[in-house]
């Protein structure tokens, strides 16, 4: 099956539930961080880039004048209604949109299911000069824990193509022609039964995580501050990384 069609079927399934399927999807803090970190102005037109419900754009609206959404799955779009104030299903690797088009553009979890560097060009070619482009993505803290955790989001859903440390989202952007890239942390507390419930993945594949934590080296477990007993708990790293169009 095609990896966009794998990507529909899995959002697609999953798009009553997504808004609770884990603590940062709706979380208040990061939403704001994000919306610190872009910097949005009153006059600005917003792209989000794999919108999904509007979770993100919902943090922007009110700061920016104009919020347009891409997805490729309209079962998630739907639920953006009221927040966005047009939608566009198209994938991100080729963007119906015009050079120079945008004053900021966002993309939250979406770039790993992508060809990232064609998607990640896109948002940097439709941007204006000085604006702003942002990646928010779980990220592995370095090589210690890399494999585990690659693998854990492998189990969690199978159309995923990519997988990132901080370092890659900066050379994602700076190799799309971004300049003064930074990432900045984040860190979500997230309890491992309820992000593995998504309703688009099987109970083999949730038990096949619960393995992964159990069996976890002591640098994985250090790393992610695993907590044990009634529920596995894991610390999740998101590099926000923003750059700007010169």
């Amino acid at each position: 099956m095609a990896v966009d069609r794998l990507v529909q079927n899995h959002f697609t399934a999953r798009a009553e539930r997504y808004n609770r399927s884990s603590h940062w999807v709706s979380d208040e803090k990061l939403g704001a961080f994000t919306v610190e970190k872009l910097a949005p102005r009153q006059t600005d037109a917003l792209l989000d880039i794999a919108c999904g419900t509007g979770e993100v754009s919902r943090h922007f609206r009110g700061k920016v004048a104009r919020i347009v959404g891409v997805d490729i799955t309209p079962a998630m779009a739907a639920q953006a209604e009221g927040i966005l104030d047009s939608f566009v299903e198209s994938p991100a690797e080729r963007l119906p949109f015009a050079d120079a088009s945008f004053d900021l553009v966002v993309c939250r979890q979406g770039t790993q299911f992508m060809k990232d560097a064609e998607a990640v060009a896109e948002m940097v070619r439709v941007l204006r000069p000085g604006g702003r482009v942002g990646l928010v993505h779980l990220c592995a803290y370095g090589e210690a824990d890399r494999d585990e955790y690659f693998e854990i989001l492998r189990l969690r859903n199978e159309a995923r193509r990519n997988f990132y440390l901080r370092s890659d989202l900066q050379r994602l952007l700076t190799e799309a022609g971004a300049q003064d890239v930074v990432v900045h942390d984040w860190v979500s507390v997230e309890d491992v039964d309820v992000w593995s419930n998504t309703g688009a993945i099987t109970e083999e594949a949730r038990e096949g995580i619960r393995q992964v934590y159990r069996s976890a080296s002591a640098a994985f477990r250090e790393l992610h501050a695993v907590q044990t007993g009634a529920s596995l708990v894991d610390h999740m790293l998101f590099g926000v990384a923003v750059g700007r169009k010169g």
